[in-house]
C-alpha cells in the first residue's frame, strides 16, 4: 500500500501516507522537533523496506536480471504444458519424467549403498572409526606429478618468447580472426595479428595497456588502447580460447590424462586477486587482502588441462552459484563428473548437477560432520538391525512430500538451467534470497540430499573415487600458481574498475594459459613423432602421464632487454648538477 500510494503522488509524500511497516519505535523519526511530518525521513524508511523485500524475494522487479520473480527465470507455464516432452529431451531428463519411478531408484540406489559400503568395512583399509564411532578415511597415494619431465623434452635452457607462442598458436588455431570490430564489420577491418599479440599480453600479464604500447617498438599506446577499445569483448576472447581448445582436442597425445575413455572428469576453484581502484564488485575479506578489497577469478579446466570457462565474482560470494554456470554455459566440454573443494559445495549443487547427469563430487573438508539422510520407509533401525556401523543420522528423513508437490517445477528448473532460458547462477541465487525458503528451493534441497548422501557411501567406500578428486582438485591448484606466473604485471593486482573489464583481462589470462599449454602438446607431439621404436614412444608416454603439460619456466614472459646502449652523449651533465646548491 505504501509503494501504490508512492506511485499514484509521483513521491510527493503527505503525513496521510501508509506506515504500517515502520516499526512502531522509529515512527516517531518521522517528526520533526516542532512535529511537523518530515516526507524525507518517511522515503528513507521506505526505500530501506523495498530494498530488504527485494532482495527478501518478497517483492520482485519487473524488469531486473536479479530481482524478478523466479518464475519469470523459468519456462513459462504455458510453454511447459505445451512442449514438456520436447523441452525435457533437449535437456536429456527423460529419465525423469515419470516421478514415482524416479523417486524409487534413487531410494533404491541410496539403500544399496549404505548395504555396500557397510559390508565393505571389514576389507576397506582405508576406512577406520574415531572414539566417537564416526567415519574417518585415508586416500592411498596417487604417483606423484612433476613438471619435470615435460620440461627436459622442451629443453632445460630454452626460453620461448610468449610472442613467439602466440604467433605459433595462431598459425594453427587462426584465433586472431576472432577478434571482430564491435559491430561486426568486415574482417579486413581487423587488426594485425602482432598488434593483437600485444594487446593479449598486455591484459593477459597485467602490464597495462598504454604502458605496453609506450615500451614496445612498432607500437604506439593510442593504437593499442584504441584496439582493445574496439575489438576485445568477452565473447571475442572466448571464441578465440575455443579455436585453441578445439585443436587442443583434435591431438592424440591429451588422451593419456583421461582417467576413463569415455568420460570426462572436470574441476572448479576461485582464484582471489586485489582490487586497488574503487569497484562495484569488489568486496573486503581480511584474510586475503586485510584492509583492501578484492574479486575472486573462477576458472574451470579439464583432466587434459584445458581451461574451459572463466568468470569474475565478488571476493566475499560463496563459489558454489557459478558451478553450473561453468558446466552447462560453456561451448567446448561435456563434464561427466566434477569435483570442487568445500568452498563450491551445496545440497542445491548436488540435486541440480546429478540431476542433469553430471556426478558432482567435492572435496568436502569435515566429511565425517555431514548428515547422512534416509527415506521414512526405510528407517534407521532398518540397517541397525544388521549390526551396520555408518547409518543414516538420527531423524534425517527425505521429505518426499515437498518433492512430489514441487515436481514439475523441477523439472521446469532443471530444463530451464540445462537450456539456458537464464545464467544458473542467477536463477540459484534469487531462489536462495528469499526471506522464507521458496518450496521449489526446499524441494531441490531434498533432491540434493539424497545425492549427497549417495556420493559419501561412496566417498566412504571407494579410494579410487578420492584418488580422482584430488587428482582433478591438484590440476586447478596448480592451474593458479601457472596464473600467478602469467599475471605477473603490477603487483599481480587488478587496477581495472568494471566487471566487464576485469572478465576481459581474466579471459586474456586464460588464452595464454590455454596457447602455452597447446604449444608444449604440439612440442612433444612432433618430438614423438621422430621417435621410430613403439618401445621407445610407449616409455615416453608412460613418463608424461606422471608429468604435468602444465609446464611454463621455458617461455619467456617478460620480453627481452636491450643492451645497445648509445653512450657518445654523456647522459647528465655532471658540471651542472654539482653546481646546483640547495639552501
Amino acid at each position: 500500500s505504501a509503494i501504490k500510494n508512492y506511485q499514484a503522488k509521483n513521491g510527493k509524500i503527505t503525513h496521510t501516507a501508509p506506515r504500517e511497516f515502520i516499526a512502531k519505535n522509529d515512527q516517531k523519526w518521522l517528526y520533526n522537533d516542532k512535529g511537523e511530518f518530515n516526507p524525507q525521513m518517511y522515503k528513507i524508511f521506505l526505500f530501506r523496506e523495498v530494498s530488504n523485500h527485494i532482495k527478501g524475494g518478497t517483492l520482485n522487479l519487473k524488469f531486473s536480471d536479479k530481482y524478478k520473480s523466479i518464475d519469470d527465470y523459468l519456462i513459462s507455464y504455458s510453454r511447459w504444458n505445451s512442449d514438456k516432452k520436447e523441452l525435457m529431451e533437449r535437456a536429456n531428463i527423460n529419465h525423469m519424467y515419470e516421478m514415482e519411478d524416479t523417486l524409487l531408484l534413487l531410494k533404491e540406489s541410496m539403500m544399496q549403498h549404505y548395504i555396500k559400503t557397510n559390508e565393505n568395512i571389514f576389507t576397506n583399509e582405508y576406512l577406520k572409526f574415531n572414539k566417537d564411532n564416526r567415519p574417518r578415511v585415508t586416500t592411498p597415494k596417487i604417483d606423484e606429478t612433476t613438471n619435470h619431465f615435460v620440461h627436459e623434452i622442451i629443453g632445460e635452457n630454452i626460453y620461448t618468447p610468449l610472442t613467439k607462442i602466440l604467433s605459433d598458436i595462431d598459425y594453427s588455431a587462426k584465433f586472431t580472426s576472432s577478434f571482430l570490430h564491435y559491430s561486426r564489420k568486415s574482417s579486413k577491418d581487423s587488426p594485425a595479428e602482432n598488434i593483437i599479440y600485444a594487446a593479449i599480453i598486455a591484459l593477459g600479464c597485467n602490464i597495462g595497456v598504454r604502458k605496453m604500447g609506450k615500451i614496445s617498438t612498432g607500437i604506439g599506446a593510442d593504437k593499442l588502447e584504441y584496439v582493445v577499445r574496439w575489438f576485445f569483448s568477452k565473447d571475442n576472447i572466448d571464441e578465440a580460447n575455443q579455436m585453441i581448445l578445439e585443436i587442443t582436442d583434435k591431438l592424440s597425445l591429451p588422451q593419456i590424462y583421461l582417467q576413463k575413455k569415455d568420460s570426462l572428469h572436470t574441476s572448479s576453484d576461485g582464484q582471489k586477486f586485489n582490487v586497488t581502484v574503487p569497484a562495484i564488485n569488489a568486496t573486503h575479506s581480511f584474510k586475503y587482502f586485510g584492509t583492501g578489497k578484492g574479486i575472486s577469478a573462477y576458472s574451470f579446466i579439464d583432466e587434459k588441462s584445458k581451461l574451459f570457462y572463466n568468470s569474475v565474482i565478488s571476493a566475499s560470494e560463496r563459489e558454489a552459484g557459478y558451478i553450473l554456470d561453468g558446466l552447462l554455459h560453456n561451448k567446448d566440454i561435456e563434464s561427466d563428473m566434477h569435483s570442487t573443494d568445500t568452498h563450491g559445495y551445496s545440497e542445491i549443487i548436488f540435486g541440480v548437477c546429478n540431476s542433469l547427469g553430471i556426478l558432482f563430487a567435492p572435496r568436502i573438508k569435515n566429511y565425517n560432520d555431514q548428515l547422512l539422510y534416509t527415506f521414512k520407509d526405510i528407517p534407521r533401525n532398518n540397517y541397525e538391525s544388521k549390526g551396520y556401523k555408518i547409518l543414516p543420522s538420527k531423524s534425517m528423513y527425505i521429505d518426499e512430500s515437498i518433492i512430489k508437490n514441487q515436481w514439475e517445477n523441477i523439472l521446469r528448473l532443471l530444463c530451464s538451467i540445462k537450456l539456458g532460458e537464464a545464467k544458473a547462477s542467477t536463477i540459484l541465487k534469487r531462489l536462495s534470497s528469499y526471506s522464507k525458503q521458496h518450496p521449489l528451493y526446499k524441494a531441490m534441497k531434498e533432491i540434493g540430499r539424497i545425492h549427497k548422501t549417495i556420493f559419501l557411501l561412496r566417498y566412504y567406500d571407494e579410494p579410487p573415487l578420492r584418488q580422482n578428486i584430488e587428482k582433478q582438485l591438484n590440476k586447478i591448484e596448480l592451474s593458479h600458481l601457472f596464473a600467478k606466473a602469467v599475471f605477473f604485471g603490477n603487483n599481480q593486482e587488478f587496477k581495472y574498475e568494471t566487471k566487464e573489464e576485469q572478465e576481459i583481462v581474466v579471459a586474456c589470462r586464460h588464452l595464454i594459459q590455454n596457447a602455452i599449454i597447446l604449444w608444449n602438446y604440439l612440442f612433444i607431439s612432433d618430438k614423438l613423432s621422430e621417435i621410430k621404436e613403439e618401445e621407445e614412444v610407449m616409455k615416453n608416454i608412460e613418463l608424461m602421464k606422471n608429468s604435468s603439460i602444465m609446464t611454463w619456466q621455458h617461455v619467456n614472459m617478460h620480453g627481452e632487454y636491450d643492451f645497445i646502449i648509445d653512450v657518445e652523449k654523456p647522459p647528465f651533465d655532471m658540471d651542472k648538477i654539482n653546481s646546483l646548491k640547495i639552501n
